[in-house]
């Protein structure tokens, strides 16, 4: 059941500012195994600090970062990375001309021999990199294809197989979906759901696109100037009250009642110049 699983990573009322400008104030989050968190929000919204400081990118000023309920500051990704926290951003870091095998090892070569006679491991590589997507589902029949000859959706799913096989336990996702089409992104969102439900990691899927988000995600985050707009189980909020808190929640009723009121007023003035 959603929500009944220890956090692997939990935020508590993390704030970061940049000079004068407050980017996060009181955040909280919290990303549990075999779940997908939604994290939403316009441009601007704080989207990209946020998972900045739980990749490890940036420290957070004020509020406390626990992973494994243990409190932390990471002075680099890679420390964030040793303990299993993971980023696939848009540009993906894929080579494009080189193949898709070498892709998955990328930075990570496997090698056998010693001294001058030490080489790249071609044969482990590419078997490591079948099993490794095979266990997500994908099939790929010429792992010599170069990776820059998928398609964006492929792309995307091949960084995440990455991820996870390097040790992955929290995965965010930094709007894998953003310039795909309606059967690329079916793509990614698919695995999205493997990479939560069959392969156990918490997934943080960063997205503007509540349609996308509600298809998959168990919890929802909708940040907005840098502030939690909406925190919710997928159990209490339907498709349609995300879209309003999206698209701005509170203040589009402030504003309603707001224009409501000046048009009343106008009716009033008419009648009393009639």
């Amino acid at each position: 059941m959603a929500g009944t699983k220890e956090p692997i990573v939990r935020l508590s009322d993390i704030g970061k500012t940049f000079g004068h400008i407050e980017a996060l104030r009181g955040v909280s989050l919290a990303v549990r195994p075999g779940e997908v968190t939604c994290v939403l929000g316009d441009n601007g919204a704080g989207k990209s600090t946020l998972i900045s400081i739980i990749a490890g990118l940036f420290q957070h000023d004020t509020g406390t970062y626990t992973v494994d309920g243990r409190p932390m500051t990471f002075n680099s990704p890679r420390e964030a990375l040793d303990l299993g926290i993971a980023a696939v951003y848009q540009t993906l870091a894929l080579a494009p001309l080189m193949p898709i095998w070498r892709n998955f090892f990328l930075g990570s070569e496997l090698t056998r021999g010693r001294g001058l006679l030490r080489r790249m491991d071609v044969q482990a590589m590419q078997e490591k990199t079948r099993d490794a997507l095979q266990r997500m589902g994908i099939r790929v029949t010429d792992l010599d294809r170069p990776v820059g000859n998928l398609s964006g959706g492929q792309r995307q799913v091949v960084a995440i197989a990455r991820a996870i096989h390097f040790g992955a336990r929290v995965l965010i996702l930094d709007e894998p979906t953003a310039a795909l089409g309606v059967t690329q992104s079916g793509i990614v969102l698919r695995y999205i759901l493997a990479a939560a439900r069959e392969q156990g990691a918490g997934v943080i899927f960063i997205t503007h696109n509540p349609h996308h988000a509600y298809m998959v995600g168990d919890h929802f985050v909708v940040l907005a100037q840098g502030r939690v707009e909406l925190d919710a189980p997928k159990t209490e909020l339907t498709l349609e009250q995300l879209m309003f808190h999206m698209a701005g929640g509170a203040g589009l009723d402030a504003l309603r009642h707001e224009l409501e009121g000046k048009a009343s007023a106008r009716r009033d003035e008419a009648a009393m110049s009639a």
